[in-house]
């Protein structure tokens, strides 16, 4: 009832300040920079739909509402012939590019959609459809900072409410959550946050084998963006690390040095090995390639680039490699908390100080955890991390239950046992190259 009334309440809000669908000269109610330019076919979809994301998280819609109106629209806007915003032929592209060669008008296709997503408006504001609430418990935690940067190139998602995104009604509960850490410019950390999501809902395998899926979709969103690179002439870069929950499994998938870990009743487990330079099988394959890895002042690919895999990077291709790596995981309900972090934050925090870290926190909030991240942000900081920094943590259970357990056998998860412990001592898990 209460989400009923808060939905009722948002559309009304936003009705009367857009009583009517925008006309030819009115402004868009949306400004980022870098989206009224040129998109592929392939590229509308998302993009409109982070655009309505940012547009209705700054109105503080309710997460449900705002997911399904956006899946709603987007549906609409895929029923109308895009070929009626073409702008002009791709320079520069090549035959097979996603998308194909023809572009469109990113303008007057924003504001034919921004109309779509009024039309939904209007229609739920006479007759609301059920919006069922999630089932599973996620309290989700989020700090970024650009810390001592110039710029802050690190961009993340959280996204509970995938399945209201994408109209998904098989009753498996689902959620996505991901760090990208951009370099050489925030294009490609802005792209992979916008499309890899996308990619992985639309995968032919995301029903029967949501891991392929997610593996996968690192590698469309990299040729993706490398086409539009392509057209533009952008040079960045951005490693990545995801998380899809699916029901009762836990599939991660990663390229580069942002990391993921999970915590399970006080223990800091490893799930995953990130991509650097100097660790030996990536070292080989750059190698082989014909590239090399030498040391100046870090690790680095052909003197330049710090990781060896990445979305983006068009002139260091192949060697900085856009294949990710994938595990997945049994849930078995007894997992505290899973956390996401681009590598300023594990450079400068270990997986075992994290525990001490977010329990430290939990004491002093009383089992709050809607700050744990902010907490070790700062704590990273005081470990000397002059990098960007974005942390994000997915509490599985109630952080007051955490700390409760904490409590209830300090033992368990006292800093001398604190330790990383292997995945594969208790859980089952699928490791794919």
């Amino acid at each position: 009832m209460a989400c009923t009334e808060a939905a009722r309440a948002f559309l009304g809000s936003l009705l009367r300040d857009f009583p009517r669908p925008l006309g030819p000269e009115d402004a868009l109610p949306w400004s980022p920079p870098g989206r009224g330019g040129a998109l592929s076919q392939a590229e509308a979809p998302a993009e409109m739909a982070e655009l309505a994301r940012g547009f209705l998280d700054s109105r503080n819609a309710p997460p449900l509402l705002a997911t399904s109106l956006i899946h709603a629209a987007i549906s609409d806007l895929l029923q109308t012939n895009l070929s009626d915003f073409k702008k002009q032929h791709g320079e520069g592209e090549e035959a097979g590019d996603h998308g194909t060669a023809l572009l469109l008008d990113g303008s007057p296709l924003q504001r034919c959609f921004f109309n779509k997503l009024w039309d939904v408006c209007c229609k739920w504001q006479k007759q609301l459809p059920p919006l069922r609430p999630l089932e599973r418990y996620l309290q989700v935690s989020i700090h970024a900072t650009r810390n001592s940067r110039r710029k802050m190139e690190d961009r993340h998602v959280s996204l509970p409410e995938f399945n209201q995104l994408f109209g998904m009604t098989d009753g498996v509960e689902r959620a996505y959550f991901a760090v990208f850490d951009g370099h050489g410019g925030v294009d490609a950390a802005n792209y992979a946050a916008t499309h890899l999501h996308f990619n992985i809902a639309h995968h032919k395998e995301i029903l029967k084998n949501p891991a392929e899926a997610l593996k996968d979709s690192f590698q469309k969103t990299d040729e993706m963006f490398l086409s539009k690179a392509r057209r533009e002439k952008l040079r960045s870069g951005s490693t990545g690390v995801s998380a899809l929950i699916v029901g009762n499994k836990l599939h991660v998938a990663w390229l580069g040095d942002s990391q993921v870990m999970l915590v399970r009743q006080g223990k800091a487990v490893t799930l995953m090995e990130p991509h650097k330079p100097e660790r030996e099988d990536e070292r080989q394959r750059i190698e082989a390639l014909g590239g090399c890895v030498t040391y100046m002042d870090c690790w680095r690919v052909n003197g330049t680039l710090a990781v060896s895999r990445a979305i983006g990077d068009l002139f260091q291709k192949p060697y900085i490699s856009g294949c990710a790596d994938g595990a997945s995981f049994e849930l078995t309900g007894a997992e505290d908390y899973v956390l996401l972090a681009c590598d300023g934050f594990f450079d400068a925090i270990r997986p075992f100080e994290v525990v001490d870290l977010v329990l430290e926190h939990l004491t002093q909030s009383q089992g709050d955890g809607l700050k744990a991240a902010e907490r070790l942000v700062a704590a990273a900081k005081e470990s000397g991390s002059s990098d960007n920094i974005t942390v994000l943590v997915v509490f599985l259970r109630e952080p007051k239950h955490v700390l409760a357990d904490c409590l209830r056998d300090p033992k368990s998860c006292s800093a001398d046992d604190c330790t990383a412990d292997s995945p594969f001592s208790f859980l089952s898990s699928e490791m794919t190259g």
